[in-house]
């Protein structure tokens, strides 16, 4: 038999034709990827994988058995229940929650909490205000403390240090953990360790064993330190939990949380220009591909919108958007609230950049289209008719607002 390795030359070409019927079959699947951090990303959803627990996920759709690549009804997968009675100590994380919701950087964190707590401990989560997340109990908490008050409401750092005193006098957690982040996580940690007479280690993304390593000198350089007790994570410090449901049971404080006298007033959000937001750290992204036929219209949707504008290499190529509007693994790697990918079919490399987002939203023709598959929510339809329909629901809308409000 000849060792020479024959090529399909029309199997490549569909491949590359991504008009084509089978482009979608031709395309590998992809198990593991590296994030805009230089950590290598797992696909814990993927047909195959086995987690850290052991299980295996299985294909039910059919597919490997030449069946049909679609669910014809939604299937329920119930997660083993992680109990921890009589917890022997507890890690305590104080999430950003950025909309009142958990951010893919909240949920690393809560993965690296449950690390460090192991079968013994518990993860307690302390959460601000009134928030309008359902998924505690998947994302990896076992104990869930809200601090809710008025007192507590907008930007009141001084005040949030006292809550937290307060979870330390009662709870005592062996380590704290906070997202080392620009929404509010980086500040309240290191004000919190400066009352606690402690010395954070920041801009952590790995611990092993005794030891956390975190970045330095300006992110060329890893500084390795022992073990503390108040951690400031970076994105991408730990892999989210995913194979376990937790009780997520409701705490309380036993004592009242002493006033502080604030030094700091809060005078509301500012407006800002959202086409002056660097879309490294935009929370909604309009982004536009090569099925935006009315620009024009486009641009329009995102102003009632108040998003930033973003857009596929295509588009960036064909001269539509600027270079530094493009999204993806060859442009800007982002971590949006709220992705919407309007005419964007879902090239490998943009659906690496935006990995991390959150809630993602495609408007596209094709329904088998790898946009599609990955969305959240996907709109079928033409996107001019669309985004028509959208920006009169949004003027509608503003509308009423204003006729409650006079």
């Amino acid at each position: 038999m000849s060792d020479i390795i024959r090529r399909d030359p029309r199997a490549e070409w569909i491949a590359r034709n991504r008009l084509h019927p089978l482009h979608a079959a031709m395309q590998p699947v992809q198990h593991s990827w590296m994030g805009p951090n230089g950590v290598i990303r797992k696909n814990v959803h993927g047909v195959g994988f086995i987690g850290p627990n052991g299980i295996k996920r299985i294909d039910r759709s059919g597919a490997q058995q030449g069946g049909a690549t679609k669910r014809t009804a939604a299937t329920e997968v119930q997660l083993p229940l992680h109990q921890v009675v009589q917890p022997a100590f507890y890690i305590s994380v104080v999430p950003d929650m950025v909309g009142g919701r958990l951010s893919s950087h909240d949920r690393d964190l809560l993965g690296l909490a449950h690390q460090l707590a192991g079968s013994e401990g518990a993860v307690l989560a302390v959460v601000f205000g009134e928030h309008k997340e359902s998924a505690f109990a998947t994302a990896g908490v076992d104990r869930l403390l809200v601090l809710d008050g008025e007192e507590f409401s907008g930007y009141a750092p001084e005040q949030r240090v006292q809550g937290l005193r307060a979870v330390d006098n009662q709870f005592n957690p062996l380590h704290w953990l906070l997202p080392d982040s620009r929404s509010g996580g980086g500040e309240l940690g290191r004000r919190f360790a400066a009352a606690l007479g402690e010395r954070p280690a920041t801009r952590v993304w790995q611990v092993k064993g005794e030891e956390c390593i975190g970045r330095a000198g300006a992110g060329l350089q890893d500084l390795a330190r022992p073990l503390a007790r108040l951690i400031l994570a970076a994105a991408e410090c730990a892999e989210p939990v995913s194979e376990t449901r937790h009780e997520a049971l409701p705490v309380e404080l036993s004592t009242s949380v002493a006033r502080s006298l604030s030094r700091i007033e809060d005078l509301g959000a500012v407006a800002v220009d959202p086409g002056a937001i660097p879309m490294a750290e935009a929370e909604f992204i309009f982004s536009g591909g090569n099925g935006v036929k009315d620009w024009a219209l486009f641009h329009q949707t995102a102003a009632a919108l108040g998003a930033t504008e973003g857009a596929s290499r295509v588009a960036v190529d064909d001269g539509f958007m600027a270079r530094d509007r493009q999204v993806g693994a060859s442009g800007t790697w982002v971590t949006a609230r709220v992705y919407v990918a309007v005419g964007i079919s879902g090239a490998i490399q943009h659906l690496q950049g935006i990995g991390a987002c959150d809630k993602v939203v495609a408007i596209n023709l094709d329904p088998g289209c790898d946009m599609i598959k990955r969305a959240d929510l996907s709109v079928i339809g033409d996107s001019a008719a669309i985004l028509q329909a959208l920006i009169a629901a949004v003027e509608a809308y503003r509308n009423e607002a204003r006729r409650d409000a006079a």
